[in-house]
């Protein structure tokens, strides 16, 4: 019995550690690209240029880990149908997501953004109910109203509000509205399960590639132009790194847990970063109107994630629960 106990736990202290690990690495990570992209100390100024590098970075470390070192395993099932007509997709929108999300730290401040992010389900149960994966229901519409009245008086609160960075950052709320689309077509259509470590595997490349003729247009013209090509390697190495652990981190949530968990971590997450970046950057000044139309908007938020929670666990084993990607949360982490 002492030993059962114990093992018990052993077993709790290891996953409250992970959602704990996930959470940290996850605001850091926020902050962390908010630094490299807007400080004068590193000078690099250039989101896509970041975002191309996370891809190339995984794409490695995802080949590396799974193919040369077999310290991880890749998912079965994928074919070549599969990866032209749901992966590509994936990995375009993710992309999008990922450069418009970091673009918009140039124009906004980091709470605010993850404000906007909060509308995030609302995008999600529209493109949803149009491909015909979500139905309309009146407890859904109450649900996605108070999201977006939140979402209205948080940003009716934001003092120094910049429109280019809204646009930019509901770009990304689209882009990554279109990527679970497209990842629940991948899973319920096609019958595909990925694990994030099979989903880093097969994404990562796509997305580099959908990222690097952009910025061979858009941003190394100016990089060639002003000469940053002097900029500091560690720290983009570590910047990169710190991705990618973010990603395995979320791996280690979901397989320790559940999707739930990883749901309510974000909103934890959200609600951390929103007020570290009061602190942290001198660009935000929280409202008391900012605080209040965030806290609607988590609220619905998580009325949102509880029924989308009862839906999975009626139409799947607690086992297939664990191991599938989650479908949404609060927001998503630009890395």
């Amino acid at each position: 019995m002492a030993d059962r106990n114990r093992k018990w736990m052993t077993e709790e202290v290891i996953t409250y550690a992970y959602i704990l690990l996930y959470i940290a690495l996850s605001s850091g990570q926020i902050f962390f690209n908010k630094w490299v992209l807007s400080s004068k100390e590193i000078n690099f100024p250039y989101p896509l240029g970041l975002t191309l590098l996370h891809m190339v970075f995984s794409s490695v470390l995802c080949f590396m880990l799974t193919k040369v070192l077999k310290i991880m395993n890749v998912e079965e099932g994928m074919t070549l149908d599969i990866y032209i007509y749901s992966v590509i997709p994936i990995g375009a929108t993710f992309a999008m997501t990922l450069w418009l999300g970091n673009t918009a730290y140039l124009y906004i401040s980091v709470a605010f953004a993850q404000m906007l992010k909060a509308i995030m389900p609302v995008a999600v149960f529209i493109l949803g109910v149009a491909a015909g994966l979500e139905m309309m229901s009146c407890r859904m519409l109450l649900i996605m109203s108070v999201i977006s009245f939140g979402v209205l008086i948080a940003s009716y609160g934001e003092i120094n509000i910049n429109w280019i960075g809204v646009v930019y950052q509901m770009g990304g709320v689209v882009g990554e509205a279109l990527r679970l689309i497209f990842m629940e077509i991948l899973v319920k259509r096609k019958g595909i399960k990925l694990n994030p470590i099979s989903v880093m595997y097969y994404v990562s490349p796509c997305s580099a590639l959908c990222l690097l003729i952009p910025w061979i247009f858009l941003e190394k013209p100016k990089m060639d132009e002003q000469g940053t090509w002097s900029f500091k390697p560690l720290v983009l190495t570590l910047n990169s790194l710190c991705t990618f652990a973010l990603n395995l981190s979320v791996f280690l949530v979901i397989s320790h847990t559940s999707a739930l968990t990883i749901r309510v971590a974000g909103v934890v997450k959200d609600w951390v970063v929103v007020l570290l970046s009061a602190l942290l950057f001198a660009d935000t000044k929280l409202t008391l109107i900012n605080i209040f139309g965030y806290a609607i908007a988590i609220a619905g938020v998580a009325a949102y994630n509880n029924t989308k929670l009862k839906k999975e666990t009626s139409r799947a084993s607690p086992n297939e629960a664990m191991q599938s990607v989650p479908s949404v949360s609060s927001s998503t982490s630009n890395d």
